[in-house]
């Protein structure tokens, strides 16, 4: 049922990406900017980004002091002072690309808390500083921050201590990714959505894409010289064989907070629970860590434990004199693997793929389609 027109015309291209989050369409700028002339497509399955680009929390992170001392327990030093500086990176070309103010990044302090299993971590400030020294040119990353626990309003009795991270920042996803499709658009990036591309094919002289068209009952073959998989927790549903694990995150927001005490993003445990101050509200999201399995998941629902801990943690720790109620909730799917390390490699000769963030897309996802763009 195509058309002659439409088969002469409308299905070639130079690259293909399939994936409309932060990966995907910063490979597609960052192509258009080495090649103005070259026709790029992007295809997206559902109508609006579908893992954790539109969901994240808006954290422009590159660490917490648990985490990196987790990170040292797992991996070489200089493979996390890599992956730091990956992150460091990626945050600077997005905030260089789309520019402060289109993303709504600020600097309201970020912080972590550390509660009584943490606090043998405080000992190893000055060790992770020295560390990342040379990545921040001679500053600390970390300082005690504790006076701030009682001007925040945090429970004293499971807040032992508060540490400072002066290197990350706060931005509204929601803005920084309509100024990412904007950017996008606007230097020629075709963006096709509703486009769920059933499989591909490396013809070696080439890279055919096809997606199913239920309406016409036939499939629609696209063609292109190279193709990019950047869909991240989706990509063993193309790519079965991949060490990537789709990991849930569950997210809750209050309702406006009179007198909220504190600015700025927090993190707690290695980072595996997190929450800002957002237009006078509460986003607190995580747990991921209280039941692995269970949110070892693709499917966009609820853990009814979790989301109940997350209140819990609100109602005693952070909230535990001031009353709120939740206003919304929504769970984001993120990609994992056996170690933290971003896949950004040649599949086939035509077919690159960028995939697994790792829960850090805010901050990688920029560098990693600047990496597929070079390659």
């Amino acid at each position: 049922m195509l058309s002659y027109w439409e088969k002469q015309s409308l299905l070639q291209y130079d690259y293909i990406i399939i994936g409309s989050g932060i990966v995907g369409l910063s490979a597609a700028v960052s192509l258009k900017e080495r090649e103005p002339l070259a026709r790029v497509l992007v295809l997206e399955r559902e109508v609006l980004p579908t893992g954790a680009s539109t969901k994240n929390a808006g954290f422009a992170c590159i660490g917490s002091l648990t985490e990196i001392l987790a990170d040292l327990q797992a991996m070489p030093a200089e493979v996390v002072l890599n992956l730091v500086a990956t992150r460091r990176a990626g945050l600077q070309l997005l905030r260089r690309r789309l520019g402060d103010d289109r993303i709504g990044y600020r600097e309201n302090g970020s912080f972590e808390l550390i509660g009584e299993q943490e606090e043998w971590a405080l000992h190893r400030l000055d060790e992770v500083n020295r560390m990342l020294e040379p990545l921040f040119e001679g500053q600390p990353a970390f300082s005690p921050a504790s006076e701030n626990i009682a001007a925040f309003g945090f429970a004293p009795a499971n807040v032992k201590a508060l540490v400072r991270n002066h290197f990350e920042g706060e931005l509204h996803t929601g803005k920084m990714m309509r100024a990412l499709i904007d950017l996008a658009i606007e230097k020629g990036v075709e963006i096709k959505t509703g486009c769920p591309v059933s499989r591909f094919e490396d013809l070696h002289t080439g890279v055919n894409v096809i997606v199913p068209n239920h309406v016409l009952k036939e499939e629609v073959v696209f063609a292109a010289r190279k193709l990019l998989v950047c869909t991240n927790a989706f990509t063993r549903q193309l790519l079965p064989e991949e060490d990537v694990i789709p990991g849930r995150g569950q997210v809750l927001i209050t309702d406006p907070v009179p007198g909220l005490r504190f600015k700025g993003i927090f993190h707690l445990e290695e980072g595996f629970y997190y929450f800002r101050e957002l237009d006078g509200r509460v986003l607190m999201g995580g747990g991921r860590h209280l039941d692995f399995a269970g949110e070892t998941s693709a499917d966009f629902s609820f853990n009814d434990r979790i989301q109940h801990e997350l209140e819990e943690l609100l109602r005693h720790t952070i909230l535990p004199q001031q009353p709120f109620t939740v206003a919304d909730r929504w769970t984001g799917i993120m990609a994992f693997g056996n170690n933290k390390q971003p896949i950004v490699r040649a599949y086939t000769k035509n077919i690159l793929l960028g995939v697994r963030m790792g829960g850090m897309g805010v901050a990688i996802g920029s560098m990693i389609g600047e990496q597929l763009a070079n390659m």
